[in-house]
């Protein structure tokens, strides 16, 4: 019994990654600021279970085009979502 209890919370564990992951995917920045962008962001990329280039790669994705290509034209780009 033991055993398949920790089965099951793993697999539950497994599922509410896969879910805030999906919910990192929808996310977009469209017409709010930067900031609203990243808290929202944030908020949802806590428990997604991303690690750093996947994460930032997740970000960087819904940015606005304007903004992307800012980023892209700078010298030292960004490497955190605080930057």
């Amino acid at each position: 019994m033991i055993l398949f209890g920790k089965i099951r919370n793993k697999f539950r564990e497994i599922a509410e990654e896969k879910r805030k992951i999906e919910q990192l995917r929808t996310i977009k920045q469209e017409r709010r600021t930067c900031n609203k962008y990243v808290q929202e962001f944030k908020k949802v990329a806590k428990k997604s279970g991303y690690k750093r280039w996947p994460f930032i790669k997740e970000f960087k994705r819904e940015l606005s085009r304007v903004l992307r290509r800012k980023l892209a034209k700078t010298k030292n780009p960004p490497s955190t979502i605080e930057e």
